[in-house]
């Protein structure tokens, strides 16, 4: 695994071969995600997708997750804001992009990825957009699984299963379990700044996804081409709990771009 420096951090990455002449994919990992797991002991969803399409893919770990630099006192002065995806999405993800010289991506984003591939293609070129169980705003729902994932990581074996994944769990954690339940987050809000959005957009959600209702993908709405899925049998993480059917939608959405 590389690592490349941003903004004086040093961030996990992965690269994936594929054409030099179509618009790269750029994977953004959900709220508790990372490079690796993307991946099962199975499958490898990021280089099926990069195969099935022929396209080079940049998969990294955000700050604070994987193996990328940790955030000290996260839970005291250097606690996440409020508008921590839209600082992601307009701020960090900009200057990674520069950094790897990738002009106009095709953003693959899952969950909290997800809703930073909106924000950034609200302001940003980008070629278009692949969101699986984004968030738009915030739910009674969402705030019940993540209060439970609280507990589960407190009292349960979370903690154990994720630092297989994080090299300083705790940083991947509570960087996003505290400022989800926190007053000041329940104003997030993003359906405005999607308006401005012109680019392609595939949503696919699972219609038994637990940390939000249908409502994120069904009432999407942008200022381009939009295709919204619901997935039977699935819950928040369609690559993984649906992953042919997942894979199919993603390829021949890549396929029919310009």
């Amino acid at each position: 695994m590389e690592h490349i420096s941003v903004a004086g951090a040093k961030l996990e990455i992965r690269h994936i071969s594929g054409s030099d002449k179509l618009a790269p994919l750029v994977f953004l990992h959900e709220g508790l995600g990372s490079v690796a797991m993307w991946q099962t002991r199975q499958t490898d969803w990021p280089l099926a997708v990069c195969e099935q399409t022929g396209r080079q893919a940049w998969v990294y770990s955000r700050k604070g997750y994987g193996q990328s630099d940790s955030i000290a006192d996260i839970r005291g002065q250097n606690q996440l804001k409020p508008d921590y995806m839209h600082q992601h999405a307009w701020q960090d993800l900009p200057e990674l992009l520069e950094t790897l010289h990738i002009h106009k991506p095709v953003l693959i984003g899952h969950s909290d990825g997800g809703s930073i591939a909106l924000l950034h293609a609200a302001r940003h070129p980008v070629t278009a957009a692949v969101v699986m169980a984004p968030h738009l705003f915030v739910e009674d729902m969402t705030l019940q699984a993540i209060e439970a994932a609280r507990q589960a990581y407190l009292q349960g074996d979370l903690r154990s299963k994720l630092s297989r994944f994080h090299k300083d769990v705790d940083s991947a954690f509570w960087q996003w379990n505290d400022i989800w339940l926190s007053p000041e987050f329940r104003s997030f809000d993003i359906r405005e700044d999607c308006l401005q959005i012109t680019a392609p957009v595939l949503a696919l959600q699972g219609e038994d996804d637990a940390y939000g209702s249908l409502r994120h993908v069904l009432e999407l709405a942008t200022n381009g081409e939009i295709k919204q899925a619901v997935l039977p049998a699935c819950g928040h993480s369609p690559h993984r709990d649906q992953y042919d059917v997942s894979l199919q939608q993603v390829t021949n959405f890549l396929h029919n771009l310009p």
